[in-house]
């Protein structure tokens, strides 16, 4: 089976940190042109559904609160979410990381006897790395998303959170169609509809033969034990229905209280990601029911480090996302790279706060970088997470715990230690003007290393050729 995201983001962020990946990116034009184009088509239908709402602001502040008032009780709307799902006849399963919620899966498929599974786009499996996981145990994962469908044929990995072959335009997806589907027309056109029918035909043979789905879950309302997927394909719903037994894995911050909690996040949602009112298809299944849909219910509710991120009083606002990516579609950053730089399954302006959160800044120093600050994030984010504030936080917590001072710790320090003292301060003013030997028109292009590293990104201003205490000494005498 192709390979997804790796479940250990740190080690993979760690081999190919954020600004190599980010030059690459910026030196492929056509991807720069496919996501250049389709983040502004999204964010064009954004703009105009919100705007048809007077009370959008009233409905970001109303899903702010309930975020956080839910987390700030966490502990007790996941026990009762466990009771009402339990009393359904659904069985609920805790897992502390991702190896632990891998083998409860695994060893859930296998005591079904199936050798494969149908699966509904979910970022958290993609998190833990699940269809690694079983495929290593001999059982294959059939994503059934379009999207994540071009992306496990293509042997790809996601480069966003709604849209995760947003990377590829249509010739290229025919292309992989071509090569990797089985049974694919070789005269398949790449008009969306003709691919979109070739994908259907595929995996209608899947739906009908599947007997486990493993899906994620956008919401869990605790009050009755009801989970909720949001699509817009279908996908879902033959997943949800058809398999004899059902998985979800979700991440222990998507829990609800209520279903008056859930209103607003079906309002904000659609809106903040698809540029929808509402979602084509919203499936919600509690527990198991005789005779309708799938017999068997597992849930298994994942911490993999959110508890640890609750524990920290800034940082566990990012807890709040809803997944609707409407940070990365307004993000300067993301635009020209894309989400392979930000080497994260979670890309974008929300992935460089929420990874370095999940899996420590030791493995990701440069994603809180990753940022211009300019605040876009936080204006398109339908529950106000603070992204910029998160970010400036991790970069002080980065900056924290390095082991070595940065060369910019170093070079600062230096300074410090030269301004303290009006004898060495006159000194560093007479020996910058040997700068002057780089100049060039009035400006330094290229210094030696280490001050190459300046240079290389900026001009400096040539030193003047008299420091202003020698002229002062020559007009106005001694000091």
């Amino acid at each position: 089976m192709p390979a997804h995201a790796p479940a250990d983001v740190a080690a993979l962020h760690a081999a190919r940190p954020f600004p190599a990946a980010a030059r690459d990116a910026l030196a492929d034009p056509q991807l720069r042109r496919n996501i250049g184009a389709a983040t502004a088509t999204i964010r064009g239908k954004r703009a105009h559904v919100v705007a048809e709402l007077d009370d959008w602001e009233q409905l970001r502040l109303a899903g702010q609160a309930v975020k956080a008032a839910t987390m700030s009780r966490l502990d007790e709307h996941l026990r009762r979410l466990e009771q009402e799902v339990t009393a359904r006849g659904g069985t609920v399963h805790w897992a502390r990381d991702a190896a632990e919620a891998n083998r409860i899966v695994t060893g859930l498929v296998r005591a079904t006897g199936a050798d494969e599974v149908v699966k509904v786009k979910s970022m958290v499996t993609q998190e833990i790395g699940l269809n690694e996981a079983l495929a290593e145990a001999g059982i294959a994962a059939w994503e059934t998303d379009l999207a994540e469908l071009i992306v496990q044929l293509g042997h790809d990995t996601p480069s966003h959170i709604l849209v995760p072959a947003i990377h590829r335009n249509r010739a290229e997806i025919r292309e992989i169609f071509l090569r990797e589907m089985p049974g694919a027309d070789p005269a398949l056109t790449d008009d969306p509809r003709a691919l979109a029918m070739a994908a259907r035909a595929h995996l209608r043979r899947k739906f009908l033969t599947a007997r486990v789905a493993v899906s994620g879950a956008n919401f869990a309302v605790a009050d009755t034990g009801t989970l909720l997927v949001v699509e817009s394909e279908g996908n879902g719903r033959m997943c949800l229905t058809l398999p004899d037994t059902l998985i979800t894995v979700m991440g222990i911050e998507k829990v609800v209280p209520t279903w008056a909690d859930l209103e607003v996040f079906l309002q904000l949602l659609p809106r903040s990601s698809t540029g929808e009112r509402m979602n084509p298809y919203t499936s919600a299944w509690t527990g198991v029911v005789p005779g309708d849909g799938p017999q068997e219910f597992h849930l298994v509710l994942l911490d993999n480090g959110r508890t640890a991120v609750l524990a920290d009083e800034v940082g566990r606002e990012a807890l709040h996302c809803i997944r609707c990516s409407a940070c990365l579609n307004v993000c300067p950053v993301y635009e020209r790279t894309g989400g392979h730089a930000y080497g994260s399954v979670y890309p974008g302006p929300i992935g460089a706060v929420l990874t370095p959160l999940l899996t420590g800044t030791a493995g990701n120093p440069s994603l809180p970088y990753a940022s211009t600050l300019c605040g876009a994030c936080f204006d398109a984010c339908p529950v106000r997470i603070d992204i910029p504030s998160l970010l400036v936080h991790l970069r002080s917590r980065t900056t924290q715990e390095r082991a070595l001072p940065s060369a910019e710790a170093v070079a600062m320090a230096a300074a410090s230690w030269v301004m303290a003292s009006p004898w060495r301060f006159g000194w560093a003013g007479r020996l910058a003007r040997l700068g002057r030997l780089f100049a060039r028109r009035g400006r330094i292009r290229r210094l030696p290393p280490p001050l190459s590293a300046w240079t290389t990104a900026r001009d400096a201003p040539a030193p003047p050729p008299q420091t202003f205490r020698d002229w002062w000494r020559e007009n106005r005498g001694q000091p």
